[in-house]
């Protein structure tokens, strides 16, 4: 067998025109660049995604950037002038796939809708992403990840009971709905393998946290019961907790299962309860969740956190504590999987990044080299579309590329 590095990646020879912005369609054409796709990314001339000036910046550039936009290619369109339109039609004939996150209806109406371009490419997939989708009520709405968030579930049950709800500190919505958009991308691909043709995929941000609520809704349907915030805890799954250290600091213990909540019990000398028969399982446990944490915090408070998981380890309870990128850069597990990588940033700085993932053992994905120059890419696209460099030159004096 030909060795990993010498076979193609599994999505080489996929075109893919991303002409979304931010965080969710440009997470899902991350992915697919990858793993092989050339990921053809257009931005507005000038001022390009606005992701470029999120968060932390240096010499001018989000450090971010370099993780988005890593293997794709930048070119600059005016999508609002005609010229611009056209060559996203261009583009859009040659490609496999388009990806966009823009308000539904905004491409249709620069006559860039799925319909028009399918009439010169039956191939093409088109990924939308929006905050509502592309149909119902809410279609028309603004709508960023953290009000999908909301909508979906998962903010009202983020925090403290009693106390205002909490965001996660992650923009965790667009992040959910790429994968969504990726797997929606790959299941298209595999049906136009069959038919030829291609399709529309509408994923919705709310829709896409909603899908990780778990029992939330059968619960409600069947029971009328509203599932409340509840901090650092499990509700219904017990011991899952955090619990104070000596320090002031805490350890995050999982002693759910029936054998490893024993195991834990003998850990922290409170046999009376692995041998009660009434928490001999989870549901229980979760009618006595006060009593089984009070004992346990009454133990780690009497340790540091090093010995209370070196102790729980040895009996192969499940524990930890809460990560920062201090521990994250030089944990040892991070860095014997080699999910933390070094990348050389264009102007030549290397960077710490996150691996590549998923983890495929014969065709790994590729890692690039941080994010591109703001149109960097665009002469060696348009070139490739047969556009001639005096025909650029007045594309450029125009402020359309």
């Amino acid at each position: 067998m030909p060795s990993p590095a010498s076979r193609q990646l599994p999505l080489a020879g996929l075109k893919v025109l991303e002409l979304g912005q931010l965080i969710a369609g440009p997470f899902a054409t991350k992915l697919l660049g990858e793993f092989g796709a050339d990921v053809i990314k257009v931005e507005p001339p000038g001022t390009g995604d606005p992701l470029r000036k999120w968060r932390i910046i240096e010499d001018g550039t989000s450090l971010w950037w370099h993780v988005q936009s890593r293997t794709k290619r930048s070119i600059t369109l005016d999508l609002r002038s005609e010229e611009g339109q056209d060559m996203v039609r261009r583009l859009a004939a040659e490609a496999d796939v388009l990806v966009e996150n823009f308000r539904p209806g905004t491409l249709e109406g620069w006559g860039l809708g799925y319909e028009a371009l399918a009439k010169h490419n039956p191939g093409l997939i088109m990924v939308r992403v929006s905050g509502f989708g592309q149909s119902g009520p809410y279609r028309d709405k603004p709508g960023f990840g953290v009000i999908g968030e909301a909508m979906g579930g998962l903010r009202y049950l983020t925090g403290q009971p009693g106390e205002p709800s909490v965001r996660v500190g992650v923009s965790i919505g667009d992040s959910l709905s790429a994968l969504y958009a990726v797997i929606g991308t790959l299941l298209a691909l595999q049906e136009r393998a069959r038919s030829g043709l291609g399709q529309e995929i509408d994923v919705a941000l709310y829709e896409s946290v909603f899908a990780m609520m778990e029992s939330l809704l059968p619960e409600y349907d069947a029971t009328g019961e509203v599932r409340e915030p509840s901090g650092s805890a499990l509700p219904g799954i017990t011991p899952s907790n955090a619990y104070r250290t000596r320090h002031g600091d805490f350890v995050l213990i999982a002693g759910n299962g029936d054998s490893i909540f024993k195991r834990l019990m003998g850990v922290i000398g409170r046999r009376d309860l692995a041998e009660d028969p009434g928490l001999a399982h989870n549901d229980g446990r979760a009618r006595r969740a006060e009593e089984i944490d009070a004992a346990i915090e009454a133990w780690t408070c009497q340790h540091d956190r090093d010995a209370i998981l070196a102790a729980l380890d040895d009996a192969r309870v499940p524990c930890g504590y809460p990560y920062t990128a201090a521990d994250i850069a030089s944990d040892p597990h991070y860095l014997a999987r080699e999910m933390i990588q070094t990348i050389t940033r264009p102007n030549g700085k290397p960077l710490k990044v996150p691996g590549v993932l998923p983890r495929l053992s014969a065709t790994p994905g590729r890692l690039g080299n941080g994010g591109p120059a703001l149109g960097q890419h665009t002469d060696e696209v348009l070139d490739e579309l047969g556009i001639d460099s005096e025909t650029r030159a007045k594309l450029r004096a125009a402020g359309i590329i």
